[in-house]
């Protein structure tokens, strides 16, 4: 009888673990000894449309300070990320790649950026995927986390980060060169096409608030950056974030945003918090 018990609860806790999170970017966490609730809210970094619902809203205005990702309002964050752009220990885009498809996206860069290769021949070939962000968009380039600034300036609130430029940039050093250009190669043959596909539906499944869904989507990519690692690019530094985040909510009600791909999950940062005791409930 015991043993049928145990294998009922264990039963049940695996279900309820593996429960989907609600559609939702915006989460009120409390408990725990928090004095003040605190908020996490999914961003996306290229879109159409930034607007802020009501509870949204609110929740900047309930808070105390705002933490992105990075310090988006350091002044000498671009001159850190030049600091980071290039590849270790010699590498060049011109030897990871082929002479032919070195010359394929020479005049892809040509077309779309008015730029040789030979420019960005010692750059993470990631760095050059990025420039190319406002390509894939029918619409003037913008992105969440500036309108949460704008905002928090106006609430005269600090902006903070939960990471250094150079921890972020690091990332794109654990991920292997030689895949990085080859994803560079394969969105040259696509003259962007596929790119801009991808991202429209990602905005779309952003729009719907189905976090879940925009996991799903990262996991299931046929881009090997996102799909084969994921460790790197949002499981070891959701893990990072926790302790940062809980000393912070215990000195001050605090606005988290964060990309909204680190928010679901198993190692995603809501059931991260929750397993350390905290209540995190969608706001709908």
């Amino acid at each position: 009888m015991k043993k049928i018990v145990v294998a009922f609860l264990t039963l049940l806790s695996s279900f309820s673990f593996s429960q989907e999170l609600e559609k939702s970017l915006l989460w009120k966490i409390s408990g725990n000894g928090l004095e003040y609730s605190s908020y996490l809210f999914g961003t996306i970094h290229v879109t159409c449309d930034v607007s802020l619902d009501a509870n949204t809203l609110n929740a900047l205005d309930t808070t105390e300070q705002l933490f992105l990702e990075l310090d988006m309002d350091d002044k000498s964050m671009q001159m850190q990320m030049m600091k980071y752009m290039m590849m270790k220990d010699g590498s060049k885009l011109s030897t990871l790649l082929s002479e032919e498809d070195f010359t394929l996206v020479d005049a892809f860069l040509k077309k779309n950026m008015n730029m040789s290769a030979k420019m960005f021949d010692s750059f993470k070939p990631f760095i050059i995927t990025t420039m190319l962000y406002p390509k894939m968009i029918d619409c003037p380039f913008q992105s969440v986390e500036s309108e949460l600034m704008k905002i928090s300036k106006e609430q005269n609130e600090a902006v903070f980060g939960l990471e250094t430029v150079e921890d972020q940039m690091k990332v794109f050093d654990a991920i292997s060169y030689k895949i990085q250009a080859d994803e560079l190669v394969k969105m040259a043959k696509g003259d962007l096409q596929k790119d801009k596909d991808e991202l429209n539906k990602m905005m779309k499944i952003y729009q719907s608030k189905d976090i879940e869904a925009m996991l799903k989507m990262m996991n299931d990519s046929d881009n090997k950056i996102t799909s084969e690692n994921q460790d790197v690019l949002l499981n070891d530094r959701n893990k990072n974030w926790i302790p940062i985040m809980i000393k912070t909510m215990k000195d001050k009600a605090t606005f988290f945003g964060v990309g909204a791909g680190h928010l679901a999950g198993e190692k995603g940062v809501i059931k991260l918090l929750r397993k350390k005791g905290y209540k995190v409930e969608a706001v709908q």
